[in-house]
């Protein structure tokens, strides 16, 4: 989960930078993804330096996760979003849903080989 949660935080540190720059926002709310990122990028890294720590920084990730892809949901829905700032949302998303549904897994997983 360390690498997934490594990859995903790139890749949203990514999309945040590209959408700012391509859409010429002078707004930081088109950061978002990158700030989400960050952290997920560096609960990545910590689990991977730490693994006896591993998996409390895995469950912060994935509550990070939870509060971006819920927050990109509620602006899809309350917005009405186009343009760069759909796709921004979109594809945040699909990666942090993606991110929490092998989370979740890799919780169910090792609850299964613990019991």
């Amino acid at each position: 989960m360390t690498k997934q949660t490594s990859i995903s935080g790139a890749i949203l540190i990514a999309l945040g930078v590209i959408v700012t720059i391509v859409s010429d926002s002078g707004s930081a709310t088109s950061l978002i993804p990158a700030f989400v990122g960050i952290i997920l990028l560096a609960l990545g890294l910590a689990a991977s330096a730490k693994p006896a720590m591993g998996h409390h920084l895995m469950h912060m990730m994935a509550v990070i996760a939870l509060l971006a892809l819920l927050g990109s949901l509620g602006s899809l829905i309350g917005r009405g979003s186009t343009g760069w700032a759909l796709l921004s949302q979109l594809v945040t998303i699909v990666v942090t849903g993606f991110l929490l549904m092998n989370a979740i897994q890799a919780f169910r997983n090792r609850a299964q080989e613990s019991s």
